[in-house]
């Protein structure tokens, strides 16, 4: 198996993991957040995706889906327009927010199809470029499509966890009218 053919398919089990994340989730469960200060479903896949379209687009020396394809305004937050999420404060979490989860599934599905034609396109060798010299050591496209990789797979993690507990209240809130 080439290198190529073992990065889309670990891009393909994120794109997998978000829309079971996220679909058939009404805007309140995509909001609900199990701790004041924790992280929603919405901030969480919005993130994750904000920080593919933004690595990936760097390393590529493309536009940001965000932008380029208006996502932006579709999502209309009050963010400055290149924010990842990162450094983010429960507050600003709280901004994030959708009127369906086919807007955050829509923004995702764009983003992978960007980064898969990136990568479906990569020479041999295109891996060891350094793309970030602001690092002790310089970040090569190998280690850094492997972070967003990694990065990504940790935060929709995260988003099956709150949907699972969401899901389970929502059992037992159900389970408790029935008695």
């Amino acid at each position: 198996m080439d290198v190529k053919d073992v990065l889309i398919d670990a891009y393909g089990r994120i794109k997998e993991e978000v829309h079971a994340a996220v679909d058939g989730l009404s805007p309140a469960d995509l909001h609900a957040r199990p701790a004041p200060d924790a992280n929603s479903i919405a901030w969480l896949v919005w993130h994750l995706t904000r920080v593919q379209d933004d690595h990936v687009a760097e390393a590529a020396g493309l536009d940001q889906v965000w932008l380029s394809q208006d996502w932006e305004k579709r999502f209309g937050l009050a963010l400055p327009a290149r924010d990842t999420g990162f450094g983010h404060r429960p507050a600003q979490v709280a901004e994030v927010r959708v009127d369906s989860g086919d807007l955050l599934t829509g923004y995702y599905d764009a983003v992978h199809e960007q980064t898969l034609r990136f990568v479906r396109g990569l020479g041999a060798g295109e891996l060891d470029r350094i793309v970030d010299e602001r690092w002790t050591p310089p970040v090569t496209l190998g280690v850094r499509l492997l972070s967003v990789l990694s990065d990504d797979l940790q935060h929709v993690g995260q988003a099956a966890y709150v949907r699972g507990l969401i899901q389970r209240e929502e059992a037992a809130e159900s389970a408790e009218a029935d008695t």
